[in-house]
């Protein structure tokens, strides 16, 4: 088979560093509010949800 006709393999792009650093900063701040639970289950989603919250507008977080 001629090689200028074989399907290019899809390749995605790489994660950007700040996406990463992102997810990585509201996983650990998400474990954090875990923690303040008293590490009761039941709170994963609102914990992500707060942490993300953070993570987007550190100021008012820090103001509250």
């Amino acid at each position: 088979m001629d090689k200028s006709k074989r399907p290019k393999a899809a390749v995605s792009a790489p994660e950007s560093p700040a996406a990463v650093v992102t997810e990585e900063l509201i996983r650990q701040r998400a474990y954090e509010l875990y923690e303040q639970h008293g590490r009761e289950d039941g709170h994963a989603l609102d914990d992500w949800l707060a942490a993300e919250a953070e993570a987007r507008n550190p100021k008012s977080e820090a103001a509250a």
